[in-house]
């Protein structure tokens, strides 16, 4: 008997499209640090040559002025997007003067909280909304959690596909409707299945001490400066990395849109006594955006978000209810050490057949108790995912990481080759084969491989971190320059966004309490 996948994927291909999943949307987000020769966060200012933060479309800051985010468009092929961001890549290094960027996801070299400047934009109403909130985090989580950098990997299936689908399915709900319920269950299942995301391509298992400060932790030292857990793949996903008390008791569906949006409207709604404490203003200055459990809907940290792009001065759950979800937004990918960009094209490859074969495979509903399931599991596979033998839960049953990262790469096999019959190649397929190798062969994972390096060299992690930023800076400076084109396509973005900042600041006139208010009832 045939199961949803196959049956899903031989109605896509008697459709006579078999083309049509191959044309995808994809884009990237990659964070990283800007570093000095010590390998010390840097307290620069964020460069002028690379233009406004707030407004370039192509490199902007995320939480901290050190903390570069670079930003490719949307591109059918992955190529586009790696292209652009290695040009990105090259632009930056030729306008940082003698610093470096950080090549791996959890920071090093870390001081005091205030050590770790927050990311500035300006004296706009939407310039200082952006930077209050980055400081409400810094007093909510501290600003060594928001130091850590990661890979966002931006997806949506092409607009011609939908009503194809919708027709397989004999579905009754308007085009709009059915996008988004499709994507709402390739997001369940990603919870469900994410957690293989994390053995694959987490590359995060050792950190600097630094980065705990004064907390006491009974990880073991690999040396003086650093600790590490031997099995872990990724320690930014783990308890370690982005959590929190409050945000453990924030409960948000994914069973359908609606719900989604409406538990996010509440937790930014609902107060949280842990932030009054805090307070909203000092001395009479704003330093978080409210008292809520949430300030807005960016700070709920989850591997996979559902989005639509935001009109300006409109909120992320208000685009979502306005449109419907337009594409999806996968959180969870570490900084690879050893690739120059922080991923390739074999990732991205792997990423999309695996969010396909999420949205056409059965995806049940997830109640509080398959949730604390499906929790458990990515962070056991984020400190302990190449423990031999390690078992994990399914609906309530114990199987091995192994047994059902077989299943799962089975089926996203599948989704590759139609997606290589769709364009006469086999870079789908031979991408997902790679990783298959990799549920027999752990110590070819990339935390396995970084842990390998470490205890190698005899280096700590913040040496070796800064050793290859020292090597990356150097390839980008040896590649071939950057065109004609490219050079002056980053150069008037950087020139533009100066300018849009500016006549953003001239034309404010609400003070900023009205800007809050207006924003928040919108």
């Amino acid at each position: 008997m045939k199961s949803s996948l196959e049956k899903r994927l031989k109605l896509i291909s008697d459709s006579g499209r078999e083309d049509i999943l191959c044309d995808g949307i994809k884009g990237i987000e990659k964070e990283s640090l800007r570093i000095n020769l010590n390998g010390e966060i840097s307290q620069s200012d964020h460069p002028k040559s690379l233009g406004s933060a707030l407004t370039n479309k192509f490199i902007t800051t995320d939480f901290s002025e050190s903390l570069l985010e670079f930003v490719t468009p949307a591109y059918k092929d992955t190529w586009g997007v790696m292209s652009l961001l290695c040009d990105i890549h090259k632009f930056t290094y030729e306008n940082i003067d003698d610093e470096l960027l950080w090549v791996a996801s959890m920071p090093c070299a870390l001081g005091r909280d205030d050590s770790i400047p927050i990311a500035k934009y300006g004296s706009s109403n939407v310039g200082k909304m952006k930077s209050v909130y980055r400081n409400g985090l810094s007093l909510r989580y501290g600003s060594n959690m928001q130091a850590i950098s990661g890979i966002h990997f931006n997806f949506s299936l092409p607009d011609e596909f939908w009503p194809i689908y919708k027709s397989n399915e004999q579905n009754e709900q308007s085009l709009v409707d059915f996008r988004s319920s499709q994507y709402m269950a390739m997001v369940r299942n990603f919870k469900r299945n994410g957690w293989l995301i994390l053995y694959l391509f987490g590359a995060s298992p050792a950190i600097c001490k630094s980065f705990l400060g004064n907390i006491k932790t009974s990880m073991p030292s690999l040396d003086s400066k650093t600790i590490y857990q031997p099995y872990a793949t990724s320690l930014r996903m783990s308890d370690l990395g982005y959590t929190s008390t409050v945000q453990s008791s924030i409960n948000i569906s994914v069973n359908n849109l609606h719900e989604y949006t409406d538990d996010l409207n509440t937790a930014i709604s609902t107060s949280e006594p842990a932030y009054s404490d805090i307070g909203l203003l000092d001395n009479g200055q704003y330093q978080q955006l409210s008292l809520n459990k949430l300030q807005i809907e960016n700070e709920y940290y989850s591997p996979v978000r559902p989005k639509r792009v935001a009109r300006s001065g409109e909120r992320p759950t208000s685009a979502l209810d306005r449109g419907g979800v337009e594409y999806i937004e996968v959180r969870s990918l570490d900084l690879n050490v050893f690739d120059p960009v922080g991923i390739n094209q074999e990732t991205m490859r792997f990423i999309e057949a695996f969010l396909i074969y999420c949205m056409l495979e059965e995806s049940e509903l997830i109640n509080k108790t398959n949730n604390q399931e499906l929790i458990k599991n990515h962070t056991n596979t984020a400190t302990h995912g190449r423990e031999n033998n390690l078992l994990l839960q399914k609906n309530g049953v114990s199987i091995t990481l192994k047994s059902w990262a077989e299943i799962i790469i089975e089926g996203t096999l599948k989704v590759a080759n139609l997606l290589d019959n769709g364009t006469n190649c086999s870079a789908y397929t031979d991408s997902v084969k790679k990783q298959m190798k990799l549920i027999n062969d752990v110590d070819k994972t990339p935390s396995a491989m970084l842990l390998n390096e470490l205890q190698n060299q005899g280096v700590s992690f913040s040496e070796y971190g800064l050793n290859l930023a020292n090597e990356r800076k150097e390839y980008f400076s040896n590649i071939m320059p950057l065109s004609h084109e490219r050079q002056a396509l980053f150069e008037k973005e950087a020139e533009n966004s100066l300018k849009k900042q500016q006549s953003i600041e001239a034309q404010d006139q609400l003070p900023f309490d009205d800007y809050l208010k207006n924003y928040f009832s919108s």
